[in-house]
């Protein structure tokens, strides 16, 4: 964990939000490494174990996002503006301030978002 403030000075959930972020970077550090490890391995049942093992670390960076999504309002409005779509990353940044992305929900979404209140740390 980094706390760049003394721990005893934190709420409970900056603990929390500080858990979630830094077990997505391990997350995705283990996600790199067995990537790395696929790519060069030549025995295939140790290749498709390597490649499973990414594919486990990835579906936790998932669960570790949403939960993020889920308790900080920020978080969650940046996710509904850049993911799901198909226009460009840079267009959706350049995009005029309420456009969100840029007009252009994928996955057949209306793009109104969730009915659910979010909690806020």
């Amino acid at each position: 964990m980094s706390f760049y403030v003394p721990y005893s000075d934190l709420p409970r959930e900056a603990v929390a939000l500080d858990s979630a972020i830094e077990s997505l970077r391990e997350e995705l550090e283990a996600t790199n490494l067995y990537h790395q490890r696929y790519l060069v391995l030549a025995d295939e049942s140790l290749k498709k174990m390597m490649l499973h093992n990414r594919d486990e670390e990835i579906e936790h960076c998932a669960m570790l996002i949403e939960w993020l999504r889920r308790e900080v309002p920020e978080f969650d409005r940046e996710l509904r503006k850049y993911l799901f779509t198909d226009a460009g990353i840079m267009d959706i940044e350049a995009a005029p301030a309420g456009e969100g992305n840029a007009g252009k929900p994928a996955g057949g979404s209306l793009g109104i978002g969730s009915l659910r209140g979010n909690r806020r740390l």
